[in-house]
């Protein structure tokens, strides 16, 4: 069987996972009494959104956000079970109880009027990328500059409003283009997210890109249900832990391929 049936078919299975993990709890339930008396720790992660999580040849699920939440269940001593979710039905499963925490949750008023946020753990922001040779430190450098960019997103919004005049911004229909016309010399940079850039910066030994100055920062944080204060204070506690310790920046050097700027995690 192919890795990508069985991609898909290891996909299948956390989403039924995810629709079968029972009815919502109780108003006044404790969520750290019920995770542990369950022993696992029900987390909503995007089932392919690498470098944050995705599978991998085992077909268990890696990357940044499955560090994270893995160290928040060693905390609670239990077992850390991913339940795949959409970006549509991530917010009523963390509702309906079917999931205890979600991971890369940005913050937005809106949002907070239905779940609460522990702190930010997860940088994610939007940047120029080019070659180490580049003099390129901040957004009057690219005058002059060709940059790829995909179109109508908020990177190209972030981009165009940044952008000095002589900037020639090239506008793609989607990310597999912009990394291509910045590897093959099509153009001088390009601007994306941190997510789509860790992958660039991985694999590019030849060229050494490297992130030349950030457009916007958004981090991500988790989410969990109002009224969940000692959850809430675990998971402030473990993310805190990390990076004091060190694994956070770790982690973001294994995935993020840079080291954790504690700057970026703040809204």
């Amino acid at each position: 069987m192919s890795l990508h049936r069985n991609l898909k078919s290891s996909i299948a299975a956390l989403a039924l996972l995810g629709a079968g993990l029972g009815f919502a709890a109780p108003a006044n339930a404790d969520a750290v009494v019920d995770i542990q008396a369950a022993g696992k720790l029900n987390v909503g992660v995007f089932a392919d959104f690498p470098p944050f999580s995705s599978a991998s040849s085992d077909m268990s699920l890696k990357g940044y956000d499955m560090d994270v939440a893995q160290a928040i269940a060693d905390a609670l001593k239990v077992e850390l079970v991913p339940v795949a979710v959409t970006g549509q039905n991530r917010i009523p499963y963390l509702n309906d109880r079917r999931v205890d925490l979600l991971m890369s949750v940005g913050y937005s008023d809106e949002r907070a009027e239905v779940i609460d946020y522990a702190a930010a753990y997860a940088p994610y922001y939007i940047a120029v990328i080019g070659p180490a040779a580049a003099d390129v430190t901040e957004p009057a450098d690219l005058a002059g500059k060709s940059i790829a960019v995909n179109k109508g997103t908020l990177e190209d919004t972030s981009l165009t409003e940044a952008a000095p005049e002589g900037t020639d911004i090239k506008r793609f229909d989607n990310y597999n283009s912009v990394i291509q016309a910045f590897i093959s010399g099509q153009t001088d940079l390009m601007v994306v997210g941190n997510d789509v850039g860790a992958s660039v910066l991985a694999k590019q030994d030849e060229m050494k890109p490297e992130q030349k100055f950030q457009l916007l920062s958004s981090p991500s944080h988790i989410a969990l249900n109002k009224g969940e204060e000692a959850l809430k204070t675990a998971i402030n506690d473990t993310i805190a832990k990390m990076i004091e310790d060190g694994s956070l920046n770790a982690s973001s050097q294994t995935w993020l391929k840079v080291d954790l700027n504690p700057e970026n995690l703040k809204d």
